[in-house]
């Protein structure tokens, strides 16, 4: 499973990502999208945990968490259209 991650801090990178999600357990993968044209990150992120129950124990942890001066949102990321 995907966690996609919303709201985040303009300042927020990868590193900073891993470091929260790694307080649950081992992260295998970690990303912040940017905008083609403007090369700037678009607010927002995805990770991946080994495990699949760090992850639920992540999401329910960090919904609504006040992380880097924003209300982050943190839920199961829908597959892509």
């Amino acid at each position: 499973m995907t966690i996609f991650i919303g709201n985040l801090s303009w300042d927020a990178e990868r590193e900073d990502l891993i470091h929260l999600f790694g307080q649950y357990g081992e992260v295998s993968k970690c990303s912040l999208p940017l905008d083609r044209d403007t090369g700037r990150k678009r607010g927002f992120g995805f990770v991946d945990l080994v495990n699949e129950a760090d992850e639920t124990s992540a999401i329910n942890d960090l919904q609504d968490v006040e992380w880097m001066a924003r209300n982050i949102t943190v839920r199961k990321a829908e597959p892509r259209r």
